[in-house]
């Protein structure tokens, strides 16, 4: 028996769609156990934060979120956010920006600025993305190597620092053991397909690390003391408007790269099964997600990408599926928690090298880089500031010389070009191989749109190409499908220089242009009676209103026209003379 919700990610929903959900959540619950962990440690904060963050977070984002396949929770795009934020402004701030960080998300949603994520260059989100898997990979290097007394920093080259100074601290034991685990995650997709790698790995490193060399490797137990195994209490960080003024920045950080994360899931997800996300809907849930979380201890969520697609493979039918992953979480939390405590840090590291490894999208970035474009440059600064500085320089800076790029390329796109009709068709046929054209009609062609970038030289090339100033200009506006105020203001220019001592023609121009001078009062003063739609019509006009005068002994016949006027005229002048004769 099916039966429908009112939420439409439910319709259809039948016995046998539960079924499936319960399976995916079962399987994508287990996965985010031992992630939810990691990035909590990599980002400086206790374990247990990472699992409350993916019981609150994983179920609300699924609830109220625009996704059917979404699952939420931490991610390793926070990690080095969350840790700049814990070592420069301590635990509780983080909680208060990423409160913040979720009322702006909300706010994204309800002003339904979902869709500009989508304007983001893919070589500003590729390079900072890569640049954090740099960050997650070489910040597990310590763990993997046993290191000690290692003190973390949030700029990189100090970090790098750090493991060079305490090199000499090596254990050959968690190295052994780090090496176990990631060979498990690496070989048992091949192996054992069914079962998640990340935990088999994690499970075995730390059954052997526990019976042979217990004491001879840190734990999650000798490093943060245990996991609790207690629902999270309830905390209201003081909020004051010193603490929003501090923290607004770094919140508003956490709200971007939460809100690109989560809508760059939801397409993985809409391409994976012909479905289509709501993604105002999916930033309100992120935003609410993020709000309720850090009240109980949660850190920063978003969507996940590799488990999102494990919950579709895994054969999630509805947002149900997400809500489960975060309650088998819960179950686990209270039951096995108490066992987590003896996994070492060694057996974590290699699971956030591999998550790091996975989301540096390493061919992308090849192939970017391989057409020594603009967007190469774009890529590479980005992720060298990502990874030397930080994410907020890194993201604007590059968006800034993505823009400064764009901009060139549109102003290269804007031509404008002087033209002749054919002999063949006036109306369609141009020839701009003509050397030569009427001395008191001027055509151009203008091509690309007509905004800021591009508009003072549209202006002076046209002033450029006519030697002489014509009686009529005529400009085919027929390729310029955008002018902005710029572009309108240097356009307005040429029609009050040529207006003084002749008439400006518009042809076929499209709705937007046309739209921004009646707006803005230049099509009244042009007239509208000078606009055509067909070149063709506007040379017709043009010849009503030229000199007569100088069409006799005119050689040029730039329209087929010509030759009658000259005719004309001069059948005109030797009457004249013949009756002055008389």
């Amino acid at each position: 028996m099916k039966w429908k919700l009112i939420d439409n990610r439910f319709t259809h929903y039948s016995f046998a769609s539960f079924r499936k959900d319960i399976t995916s959540g079962i399987i994508v619950g287990i996965i985010a156990i031992p992630l939810g962990m990691a990035f909590a440690i990599a980002s400086g904060v206790k374990p247990e934060f990472g699992i409350y963050t993916t019981i609150i977070a994983g179920i609300i984002i699924s609830l109220l979120g625009g996704s059917k396949f979404q699952i939420g929770g931490p991610t390793g795009a926070f990690i080095p956010i969350v840790l700049g934020i814990v070592l420069g402004y301590g635990f509780e701030n983080l909680l208060i920006a990423g409160f913040l960080a979720g009322v702006i998300l909300i706010l994204f949603g309800l002003f339904k600025l979902g869709s500009l994520i989508k304007y983001i260059p893919r070589s500003v989100t590729i390079g900072f993305t890569s640049g954090i898997a740099v960050i997650i990979f070489t910040g597990q290097i310590p763990n993997f190597l046993g290191l000690r007394n290692i003190e973390k920093h949030e700029a990189f080259l100090a970090n790098m620092r750090e493991i060079i100074q305490h090199f000499d601290t090596v254990s050959l034991y968690s190295i052994f053991t780090a090496v176990i685990c990631l060979v498990i995650i690496l070989l048992s997709p091949k192996w054992f397909p069914k079962l998640p790698g990340p935990l088999m790995g994690l499970i075995i490193s730390t059954i052997i690390a526990t019976f042979f060399y217990p004491s001879e490797i840190a734990t999650i137990d000798s490093m943060y003391g245990g996991i609790p195994n207690k629902l999270p209490s309830f905390h209201l960080p003081p909020i004051t408007w010193d603490r929003i003024t501090l923290l607004i920045q770094p919140a508003f950080v956490i709200a971007i790269l939460g809100a690109i994360e989560s809508l760059l899931s939801a397409v993985v997800a809409d391409g994976m099964t012909n479905s289509k996300h709501n993604s105002n809907k999916e930033l309100i849930g992120q935003g609410i997600a993020n709000m309720i979380a850090p009240l109980f201890g949660g850190i920063p969520a978003t969507g996940a990408i590799a488990r999102t697609a494990t919950n579709i493979k895994s054969g999630a039918v509805s947002p149900l599926s997400g809500i489960i992953h975060g309650i088998v979480v819960l179950v686990v939390l209270m039951v096995l928690a108490p066992f987590a405590g003896k996994i070492p840090l060694a057996s974590m590291a290699p699971l956030l090298m591999v998550v790091a490894w996975n989301m540096s999208e390493q061919k992308s970035f090849r192939t970017i880089l391989k057409t020594k474009t603009g967007d190469s440059l774009v890529l590479s600064v980005t992720f060298l500031l990502t990874v030397f500085f930080d994410l907020t320089t890194a993201v604007e800076i590059g968006l800034f010389l993505a823009i400064i790029i764009f901009t060139k390329r549109m102003s290269d796109i804007m031509k404008t070009s002087q033209v002749l009709p054919s002999n063949l068709n006036k109306l369609e046929k141009l020839d701009q191989k003509l050397s030569h054209g009427c001395p008191q009609i001027s055509i151009f062609d203008v091509e690309g749109p007509l905004f800021f970038g591009a508009a003072q030289a549209f202006e002076q090339t046209l002033l450029r190409s006519i030697h002489r100033q014509p009686e009529i200009l005529i400009l085919r506006m027929g390729k310029v499908p955008f002018m902005d105020l710029t572009g309108e203001a240097y356009f307005a220019n040429i029609v009050e220089s040529f207006s003084k001592h002749g008439k400006v023609l518009i042809c076929g121009i499209n709705p937007q242009p046309e739209g921004i001078l009646r707006k803005t009062g230049l099509f009244e003063k042009i007239g509208p009676n000078h606009f055509f739609i067909h070149t063709g019509e506007a040379i017709d006009y043009s010849l009503l209103l030229v000199n007569k005068h100088q069409c006799q002994g005119c050689k040029y016949f730039a329209f087929q026209e010509c030759e009658t006027l000259a005719n004309q005229q001069d059948q005109r002048v030797n009457e004249s003379a013949s009756i002055a004769i008389k």
